[in-house]
């Protein structure tokens, strides 16, 4: 069997490619770039995973389609919240960093690259904390049923789209890939773009607490320590 993993450089796409290599026989990996502002930082780190694994990689560029949206992960004149892990929690609706329909702009792109490479299953990385309080509709398990019978009957029934996170917590998602011995320390999560993980952004605190509540060593290199994770290990 052959897959395709839609993979941003990031841990839970990462876990997602090891699971994806224990299911195929063959695998490539798929980033895209879509003008987010960490874009160059992220594939580079995917390109360093697929080296390590040893897969093919591709890259597709989809410059601008999603700019001036409203989201703070792709306009440059709006800045990523900074929110504490309990105000995150708390949060309803959707996140400041939501891209409206991206999750389905990447996965029709992904899909017809999967049909044209002959790849039975697509993986997709969502997991059960981007869909918590509905702050990435398009990661919630309604969505994704949705679009997993649009992409199998669209592609005439050649390819199935492959979710086996998506009811894990994200700290479940570390667990699972420590288990994988997955390489965290090629991975990069950061919303700012910078060399190093910020530490403060959303994506870098749910990294610290992921890491945290699965008992796994953290090897991220952060700028700046979160109040959490202070809290946590004083």
């Amino acid at each position: 069997m052959k897959g395709l993993v839609l993979h941003s450089g990031g841990l839970d796409s990462t876990t997602l490619l090891a699971y994806a290599l224990e299911d195929c026989e063959e695998v490539i990996g798929l980033s895209i770039a879509y003008g987010q502002k960490h874009q160059d930082r992220e594939i580079r780190a995917a390109r360093e995973v697929c080296k390590h694994y040893v897969v093919e990689h591709m890259e597709i560029e989809l410059p601008d389609i999603f700019k001036g949206f409203g989201s703070t992960l792709m306009d440059s004149d709006k800045d990523n919240p900074h929110l504490s892990y309990e105000e995150i929690k708390a949060s309803e609706g959707p996140s400041p960093t939501y891209v409206p329909f991206r999750n389905a702009n990447l996965l029709s792109i992904a899909t017809a690259i999967a049909q044209i490479q002959k790849c039975e299953v697509l993986y997709f990385g969502a997991h059960a904390d981007d869909a918590h309080n509905y702050a990435y509709p398009d990661c919630t398990p309604e969505f994704i049923g949705s679009m997993a019978n649009a992409i199998n009957v669209g592609t005439y029934y050649t390819v199935r789209l492959k979710t086996p996170i998506m009811w894990m917590t994200k700290g479940e998602v570390v667990a699972m890939g420590s288990n994988y011995n997955v390489p965290f320390e090629l991975t990069y999560s950061c919303y700012e773009g910078t060399e190093i993980h910020c530490g403060e952004c959303p994506t870098c605190i749910s990294r610290q607490v992921a890491f945290e509540e699965a008992g796994v060593d953290d090897p991220t290199e952060y700028a700046t320590k979160s109040e959490w994770q202070e809290t946590v290990r004083s």
